[in-house]
């Protein structure tokens, strides 16, 4: 034997293989442990101790699997015959000598599975999902089958790991998840609860859904219409939570800014009239279409910016995010805006109205 050919694994004990992590293997991780193919087909007799679940993937126990095991067995199955992509020296299955290390190259879970995984609750529990959607590329020869639904993408995206397994991020997700929902309550608790409680961000999930091609269905158009109007209210409670508890002066709220008998500048969400500075919410592109306008609404802020700078208003532009994520440090960059009014020229007198 060549120094190159490695040493062949010793069989583990089938006892050991009942002890695993999730007691849910392929066709190939048994072999890794020693375990024929007459040996598994004989374990998985009637009334035997292991169960077929899926396609090349076995339960190794008899009774019903749990909700964990169902997502293992969904991504092991979704995953058993995708090409490796592991670091060198990382088996693409779990072997013997690495029981329980799963490893799920090109399978990512995503739908209503997906949203149980990041905290939900407008999603129903794993346990009355019938199927559990599972991304993969559409490449792969692949068919839905039993409890796994198989959803094919030109692109699958960067998962998230959620309790060791690879995730949808929350925005496609929530797409993939109204895809297959036709009930308008359904949708919108699940829209709304996406950015009430900072999921994500009304924009990406905008984003998402107009990839998919959802925003012609009327009954999510409508929620997004709603989710447009939930979001920006989200981020001005934040607004005013911030100037209460950081101690920021009080600013007049939700204004117009006009010249005297002149033009309309813009509006802000918040203006301190003595300090000339203002404070806009980019909540803007949470509505329909808002991927086609991302570049004239950068060209709007733009044009706005410049004109209240002329006139010596200082504009600060925050983002729902930045205030869900960092309070304290946006709180900080709009003190220091109204601190660093006393070193510039006064500026322009505006008319501040409310909008």
């Amino acid at each position: 034997m060549s120094h190159d050919t490695p040493a062949p694994l010793s069989p583990r004990p089938l006892s050991h293989l009942a002890e695993a992590q999730h007691r849910v293997m392929t066709s190939a991780g048994l072999r890794a442990h020693g375990v024929s193919a007459a040996e598994t087909k004989e374990h998985c007799r009637s009334g035997g101790p292991w169960q077929q679940f899926l396609p090349g993937v076995y339960l190794l126990h008899p009774g019903p699997p749990t909700d964990e095991e169902r997502l293992h067995a969904v991504l092991r199955y979704a995953a058993r015959t995708a090409a490796p992509r592991a670091a060198a020296g990382v088996p693409a299955q779990p072997t013997a000598r690495q029981p329980h290390r799963p490893v799920f190259p090109e399978a990512v879970i995503t739908g209503l599975a997906a949203l149980v995984l990041h905290g939900f609750a407008a999603a129903p529990p794993l346990c009355a999902l019938e199927q559990i959607d599972v991304l993969v590329p559409r490449t792969r020869r692949l068919r839905s089958t039993g409890c796994a639904r198989i959803v094919r993408t030109a692109e699958l995206p960067a998962p998230d790991a959620v309790a060791g397994l690879p995730v949808a991020p929350a925005p496609r997700a929530l797409a993939d998840a109204v895809a297959g929902l036709a009930d308008a309550a359904a949708v919108r608790s699940l829209l709304t609860e996406a950015v009430r409680c900072g999921h994500c961000e009304p924009v990406a999930v905008v984003r998402e859904l107009t990839a998919a091609r959802l925003l012609s269905r009327p009954h999510v158009a409508d929620a997004v219409d709603a989710l447009a109007t939930d979001g920006r209210a989200a981020a001005e409670d934040r607004l005013y939570r911030m100037v209460r508890e950081h101690g920021l002066p009080d600013p007049v709220w939700n204004v117009d800014l006009r010249l005297p008998g002149g033009p309309h500048l813009g509006g802000a969400d918040a203006y301190w009239p003595e300090q000339a500075v203002a404070v806009e919410l980019d909540t803007r592109a949470a509505r329909r279409g808002a991927r086609q306008d991302e570049d004239a609404l950068r060209s709007e802020h733009a044009r706005k910016r410049e004109d209240l700078e002329r006139l010596g208003i200082t504009l600060v532009h925050l983002t729902p995010r930045k205030l869900r994520e960092s309070l304290a440090q946006q709180a900080t960059v709009v003190r220091t805006a109204l601190m660093a009014a006393a070193d510039r020229e006064p500026a322009a007198y505006v008319v501040a109205l409310p909008r």
